[in-house]
């Protein structure tokens, strides 16, 4: 069980000195800027196309199982992401953070814009595909690279920026796909073009960061006989892929739930929404402010959750079950950035580009399956209020689970965290 997996002792936390990277002035702002923006490609992948999947579909109408086929243009990027990210991190950990950012931003923007060439609703669906190859390699690599140069709460502050940038940018360019497609299904595909312009940038402004600050290099023979801290990230991973479902359930399921509730206005719709999403962003910046170490937060974030979803399965009108997403938005919006950051306090240098690859392919991997698990629970609740209500429990469960695990290893820590001495 995820809770059972006890925190890490406080010493181990940014236990290895980040890069001496300078942490204000221009090239820093072009640095977070950068990290931000690729952060934000894999999101893009997501949302963008949503708007013109009708379009799509009338478009392949006479392709055999083009009805089951079309949705997969938008979903098949997450789910190879989930299941490649691991190997990335593999890959980060080798060739170096940088320069496969480089070229992953580059086969983004080539893979991305292939749809707008390509006749065959099978090749765009491999395409998209191999979107998410490039976008399981970004991914990796800016959280890889902002866990390299930045540690204490520097550190939580700009993964913490990260999802605040995420899941913004779902927002926009949801409402940008929207606004090119009325242009045709093809056009939303040039924005993928936008990442031509950040691979130059990446590559002269993002410095490559050293093992240890000041240059020390790493004892022969240290690779070789560091264990990979398997038992400690798994507990963290199997929490992060529940933590997904969770994270993932609002966004996806909140215009079914409104529309069970009798709302059929999309404006009215498209708003809770963005209130919702408001509330993540939110929540993202308190979890950045409050200067604590992230695993004691965990029970109380889960927690969070659990009573919007409560809300929500109860909520008999709109505004209450809108009361109850912002409450659950909340949660998530601290929810990813303190596993995130829990994540990175388990891994040393020479192993957070696999680290970040296993924690992501856990996060992707909840959010392919939530709409899954949400329809499973819907045929034996008997409502998707009622589905949503069950996953309540299940997290009300987690938060008392790792509660209980605290309380049981006496490792409660609240002091905050270190500042970043460089």
């Amino acid at each position: 069980m995820p809770g059972s997996v006890p925190p890490p002792p406080h010493a181990a936390v940014d236990a290895t000195p980040p890069s001496a990277v300078a942490v204000s002035g221009p090239a820093h702002l072009l640095r977070v800027t950068l990290l931000m923006a690729g952060s934000c490609l894999p999101i893009l992948g997501a949302v963008l196309i949503a708007p013109v999947l009708p379009k799509m579909q009338d478009h392949f109408a006479s392709v055999p199982g083009a009805k089951a086929l079309v949705p997969l243009a938008l979903t098949v990027p997450a789910l190879a992401l989930a299941l490649l990210a691991p190997f990335a991190g593999v890959i980060v950990d080798r060739v170096g953070r940088k320069r496969l950012l480089v070229v992953a931003t580059v086969l983004y923007a080539l893979f991305g814009t292939a749809p707008l060439w390509l006749d065959s609703l099978g090749g765009i669906i491999a395409s998209r595909a191999l979107v998410g190859v490039a976008e399981a390699a970004i991914m990796t690599c800016c959280t890889t690279l902002i866990g390299d140069y930045y540690s204490g709460h520097r550190r939580v502050k700009y993964l913490a920026l990260q999802t605040m940038c995420a899941s913004a940018s779902a927002t926009v360019f949801f409402v940008l796909g929207g606004a090119a497609g009325s242009a045709g299904w093809r056009v939303p595909f040039w924005v993928y073009a936008v990442s031509l312009l950040l691979a130059p940038l990446m590559a002269t402004a993002l410095p490559n960061p050293a093992a240890r600050a000041g240059g020390e290099e790493t004892p022969a023979g240290t690779e070789a006989r560091r264990a990979f801290p398997w038992r400690q990230l798994g507990g963290i991973c199997a929490l992060t892929f529940f933590g997904a479902m969770v994270f993932y359930t609002v966004p996806v399921e909140m215009s079914y739930l409104l529309d069970d509730l009798g709302v059929e206005n999309t404006g009215v719709i498209g708003l809770a929404t963005a209130i919702a999403s408001a509330a993540t962003v939110g929540g993202a910046v308190t979890f950045a402010r409050l200067k604590r170490s992230p695993a004691p937060m965990l029970p109380v974030v889960f927690a969070v959750c659990a009573v919007g979803f409560g809300v929500m399965s109860l909520a008999g009108n709109a505004p209450l079950l809108v009361i109850g997403a912002v409450v659950n938005c909340v949660g998530t919006g601290m929810l990813l950035p303190a596993l995130l950051t829990s994540a990175m306090s388990r891994l040393a240098f020479e192993d957070r580009g696999r680290g970040t690859g296993l924690w992501t392919a856990a996060f992707f991997g909840g959010e392919f399956i939530c709409p899954l698990v949400l329809l499973a629970g819907e045929s034996a609740a008997g409502s998707l209020a009622g589905a949503v209500g069950v996953l309540g429990l299940a997290a009300a469960l987690v938060a008392a689970g790792l509660w209980a695990a605290r309380r049981r290893v006496g490792a409660v820590d609240p002091r905050p965290l270190p500042e970043q001495l460089v």
